[in-house]
């Protein structure tokens, strides 16, 4: 049996981590003090039974997380080159790492800049199965997710946040025939589909991004609006005869009136369309002014559920597995310049207390101290995710 770790602990690095991570047997957990167990043996981290029961018997959801190591990703240049130089490359420690995460199902997608980017993106994220069978598959639909967690594999869901590559609609089908099966509609910019986030207007939807939005539902690739402007966003819940995601943004509301987040009326537009909101990390989208803490994200939780029910939200980190913080100074200075003062960055761009490889389990434990069943917490978990998703690629 092993001690509790102590208050002053040092934190390990995603590096450390790695070359601990080798001798990892996935959520075996031995029993230490005070009825609290270890799921991974890099870290003395510790949960209770309940949250480690209810993540190993859930199926976990987190629609948007990047599955290679972020650092490497931006210190090549992130969209423009880094599908070229292979950043989106997963080292074999790296696998191991995300074993440990409790995450079922990522959702890794980016934003690329045009369709050769596009290809090249999808292409690498093809090879992630071939390259490890016994660890990673593609899902391509809800039975996939099913078979990956009996095979105790992780799945991914390929999909690109943004929709510059679709050049004609005919290009809907050409992405989903490569493996495509989520698309965002725009990045914070605005493209020939509509409004992006940051943009200094929204005009909403063009006809050609209805056109966009028509044939994706036509072949079951889900639409999503995590970066859209306000009257994108809820132009596409009006025109849109499927569910559409918003995969991982926060309550505006709670945020100062961050544009990245949502506002009220699309977080109830979400609802009525049946769909899930998955609620991210990201620190300048969760408070405005410091602590900044996991307790202030989960009132991000609170507040969706009480807007417009538990059945309605659901994960999406927007991260990898560490964290934005623990990337080297030069590759996170990189990552701020890619975007508008808007964004209103601050000295840490994590969320204290989901900052780590572990962090789902600090979720579910956060879950269970605000008084969420066990069958709402397997839902905000995965279950919803998993819902929508059957209904629109059906």
């Amino acid at each position: 049996m092993k001690k509790t770790a102590t208050a002053n602990r040092t934190p390990l690095n995603r590096r450390q981590f790695i070359k601990q991570s080798s001798s990892i047997a996935a959520f075996s957990a031995p029993m230490v003090n005070f009825g609290r167990f270890q799921v991974s043996a890099a870290t003395e981290r510790t949960y209770s039974a309940k949250a480690i029961e209810l993540v190993n018997r859930s199926l976990v959801i987190d629609m948007l997380s990047i599955l290679a190591d972020l650092d490497q990703v931006f210190t090549a240049g992130y969209s423009a080159n880094a599908a070229r130089l292979d950043a989106f490359a997963i080292p074999p420690a790296h696998v191991q790492k995300l074993r440990t995460t409790g995450v079922d199902i990522f959702h890794p997608a980016v934003g690329v800049g045009g369709h050769e980017e596009a290809l090249a993106f999808v292409a690498r994220l093809n090879a992630y199965a071939a390259e490890y069978p016994s660890d990673l598959c593609r899902i391509d639909a809800v039975a996939d997710m099913e078979k990956a967690k009996a095979q105790k594999k992780m799945g991914y869901i390929i999909g690109i946040q943004n929709a510059d590559h679709f050049r004609t609609a005919d290009d809907v089908n050409k992405f989903y025939h490569l493996g495509q099966r989520v698309g965002q509609l725009t990045y914070n910019s605005r493209n020939l589909i509509g409004t992006g986030a940051t943009d200094r207007s929204d005009g909403g939807l063009s006809d050609f991004g209805v056109a966009i939005i028509e044939r994706m539902n036509d072949i079951g690739m889900a639409v999503d609006v995590s970066h859209c402007g306000d009257r994108t966003t809820l132009d596409a819940f009006e025109v849109s005869k499927k569910p559409v995601l918003i995969t991982h943004s926060n309550v505006r509301a709670l945020a100062d009136g961050h544009p990245r987040c949502k506002s009220d009326e699309a977080i109830i537009a979400m609802a009525k369309s049946e769909s899930v909101m998955g609620i991210t990390g990201v620190r300048n989208f969760i408070r405005a002014s410091e602590p900044t803490t996991i307790e202030h994200m989960l009132d991000h939780y609170d507040y969706v559920v009480k807007l417009a029910g538990v059945e309605h939200v659901g994960i999406g980190t927007d991260v990898d597995a560490d964290g934005y913080d623990d990337i080297s100074k030069s590759a996170l200075q990189k990552l701020k310049d890619s975007y508008k003062g808007s964004y209103g960055f601050r000295k840490k761009l994590d969320t204290d207390g989901f900052d780590h490889p572990l962090k789902i389990f600090d979720l579910t434990e956060g879950l269970i101290r605000r008084g969420y069943s066990d069958q709402n917490i397997e839902l905000i978990l995965g279950g919803n995710f998993k819902r929508v998703l059957n209904t629109i690629w059906a």
